[in-house]
């Protein structure tokens, strides 16, 4: 009995990362497009003011090269965030979907399976409106985690740092779209 349960809740997990991802990589697509579309005139003279490609400088012979090499920041920590929280969410799912597919479950398993997906579902679907407001609001990334203990948000880093009006600002869209009071949501500053 215990075995299906937490085969149920994997699985609805999994379900809730499946769609996080999807919607992160819908996200991520958009934007790079937006890039390569912007700087496409700019890179053949290796000038560029667009923001999202990154300054070129002229060798000694005159050749284009980048000013800085590719470095892991923040953005690598959210990327792997990203991942590891679909991967166990995959898990999760596949516990649950089996649970549901079996024949010898009970059927009140099958219902607290199904309950388990529809609640992954939900946390992830709140997980990416979250991530996208608080994106939209200028934070350059940002990743949540909702659990049965609250939310969690880690942010990227700030030029002056996580102020209190970010946090008040960051704790208002999280209470808005979960309803979790102010108590149990924790803002993290990610530090690249």
């Amino acid at each position: 009995m215990k075995l299906w349960k937490r085969n149920a809740v994997v699985a609805a997990i999994v379900l809730f990362v499946c769609v996080a991802v999807y919607l992160n990589w819908s996200y991520q697509k958009e934007e790079t497009n937006v890039g390569k579309t912007l700087g496409q005139a700019a890179l053949v003279s290796s000038r560029t003011d667009d923001p999202l490609l990154p300054a070129a400088s002229s060798a000694p012979g005159g050749e284009p090269t980048a000013s800085a090499a590719p470095t892991t920041t923040a953005s690598g920590y959210f990327a792997s965030a990203r991942l590891n929280r679909q991967q166990a969410r995959d898990n999760a799912l596949a516990m649950l979907q089996d649970t549901l597919s079996s024949e010898g479950a009970e059927e009140t398993a099958k219902q607290d399976a199904g309950a388990a997906i529809e609640t992954l579902a939900a946390s992830t679907v709140s997980e990416a409106q979250i991530e996208n407001l608080v994106v939209a609001k200028g934070y350059a990334d940002c990743i949540s985690f909702i659990s049965d203990a609250g939310v969690s948000v880690v942010v990227s880093a700030t030029e002056n740092g996580l102020q209190s009006a970010d946090v008040a600002r960051i704790t208002e869209i999280v209470t808005g779209e979960t309803g979790v009071p102010a108590s149990q949501i924790t803002i993290i500053e990610a530090q690249g």
